[in-house]
């Protein structure tokens, strides 16, 4: 009995220390809030077609930035995708914003995952630089229906999904 509680004091003291941790999601950074919205264009992969994000306005938008040598990136594409798959039907659009200098390395993996989510691509950094200032791979944004960028994450982890599945939540739930 004596033994239980000197280990439960020890894992205590560590966690309180900050030696033990529960995963949490990345803090929050970045150009928050803004007000007057957020805009781009940037070239749609596989066609001629620009995508520019005022044409999305009234829906929630979620652009991911990406790259192929990125792990953590490859990891969260597909979970972007079911995220898609179950929100699209109340406004959620999601974006895979790549950086990638390639396009052959993006058609590559596109062709390995099977990846259906709009490609984005930013080879030159001209927007994930100036205009999102990514400091990190991934980096993930959600913009509110009227434009405004109001969660920047950078990172992914698995177990961080359902926070930002809330936060989508609360961004669909809001008036256009």
């Amino acid at each position: 009995m004596k033994r239980s509680k000197a280990i439960l004091g020890l894992v205590a003291a560590l966690w309180l220390s900050g030696c033990v941790t529960t995963p949490q999601p990345p803090p929050l950074t970045g150009p928050l809030p803004n007000p007057d919205g957020v805009a781009f264009r940037a070239p749609i992969f596989g066609t001629q077609d620009t995508y520019d994000l005022t044409s999305d306005r009234g829906h929630v938008v979620l652009v991911d930035v990406w790259a192929t040598w990125c792990e953590p990136c490859r990891d969260a594409l597909p979970l972007w995708e079911d995220v898609q798959k179950e929100y699209a039907a109340r406004g959620l659009k999601v974006y895979a914003l790549s950086v990638d200098e390639d396009p052959n390395m993006v058609a590559k993996f596109l062709s390995e995952t099977k990846l259906k989510l709009p490609v984005l691509m930013d080879p030159e950094g001209t927007i994930v630089g100036p205009v999102l200032e990514v400091n990190l791979m991934p980096t993930t944004f959600l913009i509110d229906r009227k434009g405004v960028i109001r969660f920047k994450h950078e990172g992914f982890a698995p177990e961080f999904l359902q926070k930002y599945q809330s936060e989508i939540e609360q961004l669909l739930a809001e008036n256009p």
